[in-house]
């Protein structure tokens, strides 16, 4: 497996004008004590990446629109030659901000939808508002050209929704719908006992499976779920057909489940080099080391990438090139980020074979 880097989410601000149940990165609206990075520093950085590689550089938070110079940075990244890309809530865009974006290069642009009403999302977001906010952006991207994806996480609380979002996302033009599985990490910690079971991840993955066989006009995807593409294998062989999965031209082009550290990470406000959005463990900093030898020869990175060396389940499974399991999951439930993936109810055929002679 080739691991380069081929998408990169970049935390430019901590600051976020609203505050979400299952926020990773706990932003809020004003932070004092951890103030942004400079524009120069900014522009340090994405000199440091094109150096090296051309991944696509998704400009994330907090909100990257609290950023006065966030199409400053934006631009900066799209004359270096690299695919700028941003993920917004859509409470800030505006027709202003939307003509910014494409002189700024950016190629396109993640919205979150939660909800199929706005007392479900605006719940979910911690704000009243939001809901709305999401369509009025929505709205504005179709009218100024601007593509974009609609990226919906769920828990107990909103997964009766799951279908009404996929179909509010096609209704509204999205050019792909990413379905989240919630992982435990930042304010999402404290959501645990609202995380989804095992069993009905393994149906929602299911139901994904034929709504996606029948979907022609938008992309879909579940993120944070590696073990679909374990379903995937599964279902299509039950079912004897070929099942082939279409990807977007800014995707990460991985053919795995779970890449973290192995063809995507995340840069946060300070600088950390992360496996993925949903993992708080550092593999370098940027503004200390060159992104290069923290990709290349971090201990973390080098770790993930050693799929030998995973456990339990994991490390027994026949699907483990194609799934490789939750390793921000594992290392939230765990604090073992090589251990099993906590949220997967199947068993190898390995440790059924074993447990069978043993009986």
């Amino acid at each position: 497996m080739d691991f380069s880097p081929k998408w990169i989410a970049w935390e430019v601000t901590r600051r976020c004008n609203l505050k979400c149940v299952h926020c990773r990165s706990s932003s809020e609206a004003v932070v004092k004590d951890h103030p942004d990075f400079s524009t120069e520093d900014a522009f340090k950085v994405l000199d440091d990446i094109a150096s090296y590689s051309e991944p696509v550089v998704v400009l994330s938070g907090g909100e990257p629109l609290m950023r006065k110079d966030v199409f400053d940075i934006a631009r900066y990244g799209t004359d270096k030659g690299l695919r700028m890309c941003m993920a917004t809530n859509g409470v800030l865009v505006n027709d202003e901000k939307c003509e910014k974006m494409k002189e700024s290069g950016i190629r396109i642009v993640s919205l979150s939808l939660d909800g199929s009403t706005k007392e479900v999302h605006d719940d979910f977001r911690n704000q009243k508002g939001a809901f709305d906010g999401t369509l009025r952006a929505a709205g504005l991207f179709k009218k100024h050209g601007i593509e974009f994806i609609i990226n919906s996480s769920f828990t107990k609380r909103n997964q009766e929704e799951i279908p009404k979002v996929y179909q509010l996302a096609k209704k509204i033009g999205a050019t792909a719908w990413y379905m989240f599985m919630i992982v435990p990490t930042g304010r999402g910690e404290d959501i645990m006992s609202e995380l989804i079971s095992k069993e009905e991840y393994e149906e929602i993955l299911d139901w994904h499976y034929d709504m996606e066989k029948e979907e022609h006009d938008m992309l879909v995807r579940p993120t944070c779920a590696p073990h679909y593409y374990r379903v995937v294998l599964q279902r299509s062989k039950k079912d004897g057909e070929k099942f082939q999965k279409r990807s977007l031209k800014f995707s990460t082009g991985g053919a795995k489940g779970c890449i973290a550290g192995q063809l995507i990470c995340l840069i946060d406000v300070d600088g950390e080099v992360l496996p993925c959005s949903y993992f708080p463990k550092s593999a370098g900093n940027v503004f200390k080391q060159p992104f290069k030898e923290i990709w290349e020869n971090s201990e973390l990175f080098r770790d993930m990438r050693d799929f030998k060396s995973y456990k339990g389940k994991c490390g027994a499974c026949e699907y483990i090139n194609v799934c490789g399991g939750c390793r921000a999951r594992a290392y939230a439930v765990t604090g073992n980020y090589m251990d099993e993936e906590p949220f997967c109810s199947y068993v190898p055929a390995k440790i059924k074979k074993h447990d069978i002679s043993n009986k």
